[in-house]
């Protein structure tokens, strides 16, 4: 595909604006060649093996601070800090609930004790009373009867004051065993829930699992590097330790231009910050799930409503480089889609639609004949002719006025599969 089609639609206005004035129009040679169809999209590079710092299971928070591209960091230092706001605030709660369980707990032992203390104490009393009324009962032998009834009963009364104390004591023992387990139950759950909130705070420090060179990941939502305030969440890849032993290539393609991109379709790179260094490589895999982007606005028009498009993800091979490029460069990647060799084509700007046909116009002289053609392979910008042109003809970029037409030229239907001469069939153009 020749450089100067790019560059035609803009001759054509030029041409149109100064030159039309004077008849002149714009003209095209049909030359053999190669056709070529192709997607220009960018991409970002990645190493083929790293290791990745991710976000904490079951985690959603912000970036509060994140180590810098490039910065070389040793095992156990902190890349990412993710801040959680509800996390902290939760762990405090659960902070003070531990602190008063704890609290209730001393204060529910110390009043059994002494609830305990004093009941045994009144035990002891009334042991020591019905061993004085044995004693005043033994001395009562030969006491008038009334005074040994009264010291009789005075006995009885003291011996079931002794079965009611037995009876206090044996409860109180049952009320304490069960009321310090409830409390003690109670800080024992605290004191877990604490440490699940403690351990979720501490994950929140994600340091690297290796020693090794710290690079950004692209945030799946923007397609940007991460940087500090972006939203991350549960195992988000947040920070790459990259092996530098090979280079991989992540082309972010939108819905549109990924349905036509295939697996083993060759690919040639450029790199921003490496202007002059190229590199070759193939489509090794296509991610079958899109990520819906932020909603892209338009500046100034409040109206405009978020974009509904989906990026893919595809990974692409660099089999070869002048210099293998670092990770996280970004990258023009120019998809080559169809490739046929030695065929004829065409600017989609020389064919038009005449009467349900497709037809080009060759100049002849000064004039130009309306020739039908064939289309097969085609791009935005190039069309293969299959029949009607031979290669040399020289044909208009730009429909010519009527007063410059000479012939219409049609193909036989027998010849429509071919290339065919372009006198196949001729009618004068009144």
């Amino acid at each position: 595909m020749k450089s100067d089609i790019f560059i035609l639609p803009v001759f054509i206005m030029l041409f149109s604006c100064t030159s039309g004035e004077k008849g002149a129009v714009m003209t095209y040679t049909v030359e053999r060649g190669d056709f070529e169809n192709t997607l220009t999209i960018d991409g970002y590079v990645e190493p083929l093996r790293s290791t990745t710092a991710n976000c904490p299971p079951y985690i959603e928070g912000t970036v509060g601070f994140l180590v810098e591209d490039g910065t070389y960091v040793k095992e156990g230092e902190v890349v990412c800090i993710v801040e959680v706001a509800e996390l902290q605030t939760r762990y405090d709660q659960l902070k003070a609930d531990y602190e008063i369980a704890q609290v209730d707990l001393t204060k529910a032992q110390a009043d059994l004790a002494l609830r305990y203390t004093l009941l045994e104490a009144e035990v002891k009393t009334n042991e020591a009373e019905t061993q004085i009324a044995r004693l005043d009962s033994l001395q009562l032998k030969y006491a008038p009867p009334n005074q040994v009834k009264i010291k009789e009963l005075e006995l009885q009364q003291v011996t079931i004051q002794k079965n009611r104390f037995e009876k206090k004591l044996k409860a109180l023992d049952v009320i304490r065993e069960s009321e310090i387990k409830m409390q003690e139950l109670k800080v024992r759950q605290l004191a877990n829930r604490l440490q699940t909130a403690k351990d979720q705070l501490e994950a929140l420090s994600i340091k690297a699992p290796k020693d090794g060179l710290a690079v950004r990941v692209t945030n799946w939502v923007t397609g940007k590097k991460l940087q500090v305030g972006d939203r991350v969440w549960h195992l988000m890849p947040l920070v790459n330790l990259p092996e530098f032993a090979g280079m991989k290539v992540i082309i972010q393609a939108p819905e549109a231009d990924y349905r036509y991109i295939n697996v083993g379709d060759s690919v040639t790179y450029t790199f921003d910050a490496m202007p002059d260094n190229g590199a070759y490589g193939k489509i090794q895999k296509k991610s079958p799930v899109g990520q819906e982007r932020l909603p892209f606005l338009v500046v100034g028009d409040n109206n405009s409503k978020p974009s509904k498009v989906k990026f893919f993800d595809i990974e692409a091979s660099i089999d070869s480089a002048q210099t293998m490029p670092d990770p996280g460069y970004t990258a023009s990647c120019r998809i080559l889609l169809k490739l046929l060799k030695d065929t004829l084509a065409v600017p989609q700007v020389a064919i038009f639609d005449e009467d349900s046909i497709r037809v080009v116009y060759v100049k002849r002289g000064r004039k130009f004949d309306m020739q039908q053609v064939q289309i097969g392979l085609s791009s935005p910008k190039e069309a293969v002719i299959t029949s009607g042109l031979q290669g040399g003809e020289e044909i208009s970029l730009m429909k010519p006025p009527s007063s410059s037409l000479r012939k219409r030229l049609l193909l036989l239907p027998a010849d429509s599969t071919r290339n065919t001469p372009a006198d196949s069939l001729s009618n004068e153009i009144s």
